[in-house]
């Protein structure tokens, strides 16, 4: 999984009154927890959007005043109404820490069910793991190649190297159900199918009729 950089600076004061004020100056107030101490802090707002509304998940490499801390996305407030940041927790992390996190999920290949006329349902856009900070991939890739219509892929179907999926292994992550068109289309290829095999048993008895 990628680091990606985020550089702010320790909060002199701590309090409601404090946070008004740096979200006045377009400062967004966090917290670090979990390498022993509480670590707070604010960033640029600007800066923590990039990292906040995007659809990858990253390790966050923040600086502090010099300091380097490696931390996750614990916690983010919005607001009510205009929905930008309020404040945000991290989670420091080490290398030989198990960390739980939710990873996006994006889906390769072509289904032949869905080009069969199916309709794909994807039930999980994220799924819950647990690795070690070096284990963790960018994102948990499902291959579609092989599903048609009414196949699917289960949790407890998906493979990942030293990781270990959170959920129920029963649950579906992704189908191809079928659908109206796919009906018609099963019915069309049967139809022409029948109609081929007959026309192949007319030929086949003029044949022997001519023989004869």
């Amino acid at each position: 999984m990628k680091t990606v950089s985020l550089s702010g600076s320790l909060r002199e004061n701590v309090g409601s009154k404090d946070a008004k004020h740096l979200r006045l100056e377009a400062r967004v107030p966090g917290v670090i927890y979990g390498n022993g101490q509480n670590i707070h802090f604010h960033v640029k707002e600007t800066e923590l959007n990039k990292l906040v509304f995007t659809p990858d998940v990253n390790f966050v490499g923040i600086d502090l005043d010099g300091k380097e801390y490696k931390a996750i996305f614990k916690e983010i407030q919005f607001h009510p109404v205009t929905d930008r940041i309020t404040h945000f927790d991290l989670l420091a992390i080490t290398e030989d820490k198990i960390i739980d996190i939710a990873l996006p999920v994006r889906l390769t290949g072509n289904s032949p069910g869905v080009l069969n006329g199916g309709k794909l349902r994807q039930n999980y856009r994220k799924l819950k793991v647990k690795a070690l900070a070096k284990d963790l991939p960018e994102f948990i890739e499902l291959d579609i190649a092989e599903l048609k219509i009414g196949m699917s892929i289960r949790l407890g179907e998906i493979e990942i190297p030293n990781v270990t999926l959170v959920g129920d292994m029963r649950d579906v992550a992704v189908s191809v159900k079928t659908s109206r068109n796919a009906v018609a289309d099963e019915l069309e290829a049967a139809d022409a199918a029948g109609a081929e095999g007959a026309t192949e048993g007319a030929e086949g008895a003029a044949e022997e009729a001519s023989a004869e």
